[in-house]
């Protein structure tokens, strides 16, 4: 049996593939980076629902990746964080340039 790493990686030789996971990789890494942010505090999605009125549910779907929280609310998240949102824009690489 496959371990999910491998079959990824597999999936990763299709170049259609890659490039639909590709595209996707700015909502994973802002994903992650809440979860990682959430944990550092040592926070519950509980607690950091109480401290931002947002609910734990919908939390719960931006870290699954089943919502699309606004800009408004990942600030609300990042200061009941005691954290600040950064949002940059970097120039795109030449393998990326084809959107």
């Amino acid at each position: 049996m496959k371990t999910f790493q491998e079959y990824l990686d597999e999936q990763l030789k299709d170049p259609e593939f890659k490039a639909e996971y590709d595209a996707l990789e700015p909502e994973f890494a802002l994903i992650q980076a809440m979860i990682d942010a959430r944990r550092e505090t040592g926070l519950t999605q509980k607690q950091l629902s109480e401290r931002t009125g947002i609910s734990q549910s919908d939390i719960s779907k931006f870290e699954r990746g089943n919502g699309n929280p606004s800009l408004k609310t990942l600030k609300r998240l990042a200061a009941g964080l005691g954290m600040s949102l950064n949002v940059t824009f970097q120039p795109l690489t030449q393998a990326g340039s084809a959107n």
